[in-house]
Order: structure tokens, then sequence, then C-alpha cells
């Protein structure tokens, strides 16, 4: 099994038009996560094309994008002062997990967005994170898939470059993992490492879960 995302996760990237988010969309479809729609506002009606020949329909909204797509994941790839809005967007419109990577998003505006975000039932991972893969199921946001493996070890840290290393570490040695988590580096975070602990121990594929904080 895995936490957070699998093979049922249904993405939309927002901003998926920007240089970030359209070569991290790409990452993340080749790995083989089933990225639905992007949201560009005034973008709407266009599409994002694969490397493989595959189309993403661009959405104005998350709303439209969620409706059309029965989308339940989003990845922000959006700059820092529209950031929060943005999550905003995604929970208002129903989905049970949004994965923010954007750093550098004012903490007053966090602190709203995540009341509304619990207040809608909705998870946040991040901001300021690397994202989250399960091997061989679904990868949202910049982590190296070349780097991972299945097996039966969680991972989760606050340092996105730490992760990295650990997670190098542990395929060298042979170990795969379930799922690798980067909570995010910034003072307003939406997952704890308690909230990924309960996730992971619910999880009866995992049998370990290695924790990495980060100074600061």
């Amino acid at each position: 099994m895995a936490i957070l995302v699998d093979e049922n996760t249904r993405l939309v990237v927002q901003g998926i038009t920007g240089r970030d988010g359209s070569f991290h969309t790409l990452e993340m479809m080749q790995y083989g996560t089933a990225v639905v729609g992007g949201v560009t506002p005034g973008k709407g009606g266009q599409t994002f094309h694969g490397r493989n020949g595959e189309s993403v329909p661009i959405f104005n909204s998350m709303d439209k994008a969620v409706s059309e797509t029965g989308a339940n994941t989003s990845v922000v790839y959006v700059p820092p002062a529209f950031a929060s809005s943005a999550i905003e967007e995604a929970a208002d419109a129903g989905v049970a997990l949004v994965v923010a990577i954007t750093e550098g998003i004012p903490v007053l505006d966090m602190a709203r967005a995540h009341a509304f975000a619990r207040d809608h039932a909705t998870r946040v991972l991040g901001p300021n994170c690397p994202g989250i893969i399960s091997p061989g199921k679904a990868k949202v946001g910049i982590i190296p898939d070349q780097i991972v493996a299945p097996g039966p070890v969680g991972v989760i840290s606050r340092s996105g470059t730490l992760t990295y290393e650990a997670v190098i570490q542990l395929t060298n040695a042979g170990i795969g993992q379930t799922t690798c988590v980067g909570i995010g580096g910034d003072p307003l975070i939406g997952t704890s490492f308690v909230d990924a602990l309960e996730a992971f121990a619910l999880d009866s594929e995992t049998k370990a879960v290695v924790m990495i904080g980060e100074i600061g």
C-alpha cells in the first residue's frame, strides 16, 4: 500500500503553464501519475501536451477542473503572492490533498489558508516542500523518481535534500519505500510529523519509518 497518493490519485496541476509547473508536470506524467487537468486563469480551453502525446485539458478555475475531471489531488506551482489563494481554491473545490511546492508564501497568508483547508476537510502538504512519491504508483511534486524503489519503509522529512539523501541510501542498501513524504520547511505547514506518522501507522505494508528533521 501507500499513504496519501497511489494509483487512484487524480491530479490537477495549479500553475501548469509556468516554467516549473510545466517541467514537473511532464516528469509526473512520465512516472505514470494520472495528471487529469491543469489550472491557469485566462488559459482555460488550451491543452498541455505530454512527451508521449498525452493531452491534458487546462481550466480557468479549480472548481471547473474538479467538476470536469473528478480530481482528488492538486499540486501548487504558483508564485508566492498567489499560492495561498490557490490552496484555498483547491480546498473549496473539494480535493482531498493539496501539495504546496511554493516557498516564500507570507506566513499570515498561510495561516488563513491552513484554517480554510481544515474547515473544508482538505489535507495540505507543505508549503515549501518537495512533495510526495509512492514508488511505482504516483509522484506529486519534485522528488526525483530515479532514486526510489518500492518496499516496506516510509520516509518523512522536513528537508528536501535530506529526503533525497535518505532515500538514496535506503535504495542503495536494497531497502525500498512505501511512500516518501516531504512535509515542508516553512514555519506553518499543513501536515506535521505526527500527522504523517499516524498515516503510516494505518498502512499495513509500512514496517518501519525513517524520520528526518531540519536545523532551524
